[in-house]
């Protein structure tokens, strides 16, 4: 009988000491295992390929135990000491990474396997690490080998510094209580005057989203979303010049034509000049429905301002809130009164554990980094299957947007899938727009423990190529969307369940704004894609020229957006991959039927073929097992045209 994989063993106090021991034990501990590992398949490489590649997968666990607990705490723990050992942890497992990439000799021993001994997923294993070997430079010289080196290193620590210079850059605006007018009454009551007799409303998430969304005073919203927008600057403006040069650089040292090209090799997309032709053609087909809503929004606005001949980023949000209150029927407010946050929270977990045949079971004595942090062991088909960790709420120094990490990767018999969802609520109403976010980034760590169940760790979890992992995300969004399900967790505080009607005008308002949401989208993708391959002095200058170009909406004076979107970092060159998942979501979610979204042959069909497999297969041949054909645009395209 063999023994369940035990859960990660985190401290059992949440102050700093413990866990600044247990971070810096942890990366060491793993790391050292993963060099003895290396050092003995180098040594004494097994003489059958399959038991090479299994010391080598032993190695990989390792290193990927280290990266999880280094990127992980570096983003979320409250001690800021953790958090700076954290990354002190990421960036050992960095420079062992690249250590390893550029080491000939444990190429060598790799690349002599013989992959005609292997099974197919073994073979996919030794063929996607040989790749990984070649796109590390392993293969050039020892004075290009060393500098390829000395990048990876120093462009870790750029984005270590993009990274704390948007999260330790909170700004505020401080405004008189009569401009909340238009603001929901808890929301003003959390926000009361200070001594000086103003209300500091900040940049985070819970602050400046129903701010721009609900408040009156033109004025006010502008400011906020003013310092919004230029969080991170001026510091970030040189950190991201400096990693765009040191990303300009590898690409060349490694031959290709630029950063896109070297990142695009292993994605869906395949190619660098790809990505501008995706970005041109969803530019296309939103244009007519951008244009049409974006005229709308201007009309609304003049009402207001008569002499407005456009409308910017400090308006967008609030009249498109008008919009949909006065011309749709749809009032945010009201709609938020039937998501308290731990209804939403509860009724999320019904969803999906009803969706994907999955039992979440609380775990109240589980040790955590924050008090606030809730645990669930998960469970299918009476074994359980991993555990995962809610932490939903903003406070000092943790990440500022909504992302799932991992916190362990799952390897059959060896360490079940961990993972942790990291957004910013409030701990009231929220806006049906968060509950949507919400399910969206559940959606990765569905999907992290789904595919978790895996031989080889290269291919656990959410492990298929890059401009896929959004679109599992973006497919569990419509459960938000449906009156049927949002019924069975959405109530006001009379306990009265949310309209069907109501819902039913919620979609028809959110269909609102999608061209030019897509175009907006559009930009950023540029913008992504643009820096990476055209080097230039003045980012805030070729950021003026891409919105002209790629958004409906004029820049907004004084602000450099660029300081603060992540994903620069993160996803670099290519952001498109959200709307080209998007692409993919819509395709597969035609395959559901819409009168029973919890159709368990259907449900489980997807969860099967789609999440279960991890990265064992191409994300395509994925979506094209469980459709039965191909994917297409003509999904997206009827849907942008609704």
């Amino acid at each position: 009988m063999t023994t369940e994989p035990m859960s990660l063993t985190l401290p059992t106090d949440d102050s700093g000491p413990d866990w600044l021991e247990w971070v810096g034990r942890r990366g060491d501990d793993e790391l050292a295992r993963c060099r003895t590992l290396v050092d003995e398949l180098k040594a004494s490489p097994p003489t059958e390929a399959i038991d090479a590649l299994r010391l080598w997968n032993d190695a990989q666990i390792a290193v990927s135990n280290a990266a999880s607990v280094g990127s992980f705490f570096a983003e979320v723990h409250p001690d800021k000491t953790v958090r700076e050992r954290a990354e002190t942890v990421a960036q050992e497992v960095q420079k062992l990474d690249t250590d390893l990439g550029l080491d000939p000799e444990l190429y060598a021993v790799l690349a002599a396997l013989d992959p005609a001994t292997l099974d197919a997923a073994a073979n996919r294993l030794l063929e996607r690490t040989l790749r990984d070997f070649r796109r590390s430079g392993v293969d050039r010289d020892e004075a290009t080998r060393a500098r390829l080196r000395e990048l990876s290193e120093k462009g870790l620590l750029l984005s270590q510094d993009f990274s704390k210079n948007i999260r330790e850059n909170v700004r505020s605006v401080h405004v008189r209580p009569e401009q909340l007018d238009g603001m929901p009454q808890d929301w003003i009551e959390a926000h009361p005057a200070g001594d000086d007799g103003l209300v500091t409303v900040t940049t985070d998430y819970p602050d400046v989203v129903p701010f721009r969304t609900f408040a009156k005073d033109a004025a006010a919203r502008r400011e906020l979303v003013t310092q919004f927008l230029t969080i991170g600057w001026p510091a970030n403006d040189q950190v991201l010049q400096d990693i765009f040069a040191v990303r300009r650089e590898t690409a060349a040292l490694l031959g290709y034509a630029s950063w896109a090209d070297y990142d695009a090799e292993v994605k869906m997309i395949g190619k660098g000049t790809a990505i501008a032709e995706f970005i041109d053609r969803i530019t296309d087909l939103s244009a007519d429905s951008a244009a049409r809503d974006k005229a709308v929004l201007l009309e609304r606005l003049q009402q207001d301002r008569p002499d407005a001949t456009d409308i910017d980023g400090a308006d967008v949000a609030y009249y498109a809130e008008l919009v949909r209150k006065e011309q749709l029927a749809v009032d945010a407010q009201r709609v938020r009164t039937y998501f308290p946050f731990e209804s939403v929270r509860r009724g999320l977990l019904e969803v999906t554990g009803r969706l994907f045949g999955l039992d979440w079971t609380p775990v109240t004595d589980a040790p955590t980094w924050h008090p606030e942090v809730a645990t669930y062991d998960v469970g299918f088909q009476g074994r359980r299957i991993g555990r995962i960790h809610l932490d939903l709420h903003p406070r000092d120094g943790k990440y500022k947007h909504a992302a799932q990490f991992d916190l362990v990767r799952g390897v059959r018999g060896v360490q079940l899938p961990e993972g942790v969802l990291v957004c910013n609520f409030n701990r009231g109403l929220m806006e049906h727009d968060e509950v949507v976010t919400l399910f969206h980034e559940f959606g990765h760590l569905v999907h992290h423990v789904i595919g978790g169940d895996q031989e080889w760790v290269r291919f656990s979890g959410v492990a298929t190529e890059w401009d896929f992992v959004e679109a599992p995300s973006q497919m569990l969004e419509e459960w938000a969307w449906d009156a049927d399900v949002l019924a069975t967790f959405a109530r006001n505080a009379e306990g009265e369940v949310i309209p069907a009607e109501l819902v039913a005008a919620m979609r028809r308002a959110d269909d609102f704004g999608k061209g030019y949401d897509a175009r907006t989208q559009m930009f950023y993708a540029a913008l992504s894609y643009d820096f990476h391959v055209n080097e230039t002095d003045d980012l805030t200058a070729r950021l003026r020229e891409l919105m002209r170009r790629y958004s409906v909406f004029p820049y907004l004076e004084g602000t450099h957006m660029q300081c603060h979107f992540g994903h620069l970092d993160g996803y670099s060159s290519g952001y498109y991959t959200y709307m080209w998942s998007l692409v993919i979501a819509k395709d597969m979610f035609s395959a559901f039927d819409r009168a029973n979204l919890f159709d368990p042959e259907i449900a489980g069909a997807y969860r099967d073929k789609v999440l279960a497999p991890g990265g064992r297969r191409d994300a395509a041949d994925l979506v094209e097992d469980f459709l039965g054909r191909p994917y297409t645009f003509d999904a997206y395209a009827a849907w942008l045209a609704e």
